[in-house]
């Protein structure tokens, strides 16, 4: 029997934990604070911050969202960031991606205090995982699949894994965090000729690409007891929110498998929310 791999009770438990955390940093005289910077009103970017504002306000953490217009010239935008990483009321910051067209030759990512850094998406954090060290800013939505496997017991020592998409958020740092971890990782992408070749063989896929159900029946082998992660959350053409994975039809094919949604995009706000009570609790500490 397949099981559905839905983080509900991980995310009840998670949020439980980080509230204690939170009233005891409280008691100290210290209130998290996250701040996000959003360029324009891309109509999914004010879903997801909204989504991490929910979860700030659940935990009783403070949440600022300052909207900049689309046309906003750079060195406002710079100047903006800048006040962003050095007010020592704010323990974690990003900007929310994507940017305005004219502002896509920054490197984003980078302009972010590292002492703030809570999607995990700055240098320091990459070279560490490169090196094999943990980094104190863990990537949210890889931190958030290790955080799935954790919880139900998906053991990736010596595993064969594939993971589809190789972007910077997601494919990347998970596949080298999957080797720390002794797995075998395959890291396939749009160019990637075959890839029913390489899932087909794999013990675990992972899929973070944003396109809806292209992961149909016949990329799966049902003798192999596959576990498979959906990271993609995109709209089929009717407007329902779905995965990578056509899910009603692999379902039965697989030993396990995340819905969408329900799935892996809780624990990515999660994650978000643990980084940044780890910096709340390290600036206590400073």
């Amino acid at each position: 029997m397949t099981t559905i791999l839905s983080t509900q009770n991980i995310v009840e438990n998670k949020l439980e934990l980080l509230s204690k955390r939170v009233q005891k940093l409280k008691e100290k005289g210290i209130r998290p604070k996250m701040k996000v910077i959003l360029v324009g009103e891309n109509p999914a970017s004010l879903v997801y911050v909204g989504i991490k504002e929910r979860t700030c306000k659940k935990l009783e953490c403070d949440f600022e969202l300052l909207q900049l217009p689309s046309t906003i010239k750079k060195d406002q935008f710079l100047s903006e960031v800048d006040s962003m990483n050095n007010d020592p009321l704010i323990h974690g910051c990003f900007v929310q991606l994507p940017v305005s067209k004219h502002l896509q030759d920054i490197d984003v990512t980078s302009l972010i205090n590292p002492d703030k850094d809570v999607d995990g998406f700055g240098g320091q954090t990459i070279v560490d995982i490169y090196k094999g060290k943990d980094p104190f800013f863990i990537p949210c939505t890889p931190m958030g699949v290790l955080e799935l496997f954790r919880s139900n017991k998906v053991d990736t020592l010596g595993k064969n894994v594939v993971i589809i998409g190789k972007s910077l958020i997601v494919g990347r740092p998970l596949s080298l965090m999957l080797q720390n971890l002794g797995a075998t990782v395959t890291v396939c992408h749009s160019k990637t000729k075959n890839l029913i070749s390489h899932t087909r063989n794999a013990d675990i896929i992972i899929s973070a690409v944003g396109n809806p159900r292209f992961l149909t029946s016949e990329f799966f082998n049902k003798s192999l007891a596959q576990v498979v992660v959906d990271v993609g959350i995109s709209k089929d053409r009717n407007g329902k929110i779905c995965g990578d994975v056509d899910f009603e039809n692999v379902k039965e094919l697989v030993s396990a498998i995340t819905p969408v949604p329900g799935g892996v995009g809780p624990l990515t706000v999660i994650s978000l929310m643990e980084n940044l009570i780890k910096s709340a609790e390290r600036s206590r500490k400073g």
